[in-house]
């Protein structure tokens, strides 16, 4: 065994030991067993904690990831409305397209999109129509007319249906 005593900067002195593998043959280590459990226990739930982060870190970032995927989807098919707009007017407004709109029905249900219902007499409700008049003084609020469709994503608001409302 070789000693080493040093003195350090700010006047404190350090003693450092060195051992040889010959040293070591003849040492005995008396180890309390209680602290040696302790110590299991203390790196146990050490290993547990970051077991439980790691898996609430994963979890964290497939929602994310889930999101923005839904969110990219969202926004691509937010940019077909307008078309879907204008094929619906035109079949409104030239008879002989009305087979182009069951056509058109199929390819947006594959889609995943639904049209929000906004019948004429359906009860207003602000999530999912939008109304841009209101007529009449009563308290119950019901669609007069539908200006444009409104759309569901699956099962999320896409677009909401703008309409105008009668109170009764």
């Amino acid at each position: 065994m070789k000693k080493t005593v040093k003195e350090n900067k700010d006047g404190s002195i350090t003693e450092e030991y060195k051992f040889s593998g010959d040293d070591l043959k003849n040492v005995k280590v008396k180890v309390d067993a209680s602290e040696i459990e302790k110590m299991v226990s203390e790196l146990t739930a050490d290993l547990q904690r970051t077991r439980a982060d790691f898996e609430n870190y994963r979890k964290q970032v497939e929602m994310q990831r889930n999101n923005a995927v839904k969110s990219a989807e969202m926004a691509s098919v937010y940019k077909v409305l307008p078309l879907l707009d204008d094929v619906e007017r035109a079949i409104f407004a030239y008879k002989e397209l009305a087979p182009l709109a069951k056509s058109l029905e199929k390819t947006v249900k594959e889609l995943g999109l639904e049209k929000i219902v906004a019948d004429e007499g359906v009860e207003f409700n602000p999530d999912l129509h939008e109304a841009v008049m209101a007529e009449g003084d009563g308290e119950k609020e019901v669609i007069s007319e539908v200006l444009r469709a409104g759309y569901n994503y699956n099962g999320d608001v896409l677009r909401p249906a703008m309409v105008k409302v009668k109170k009764i």
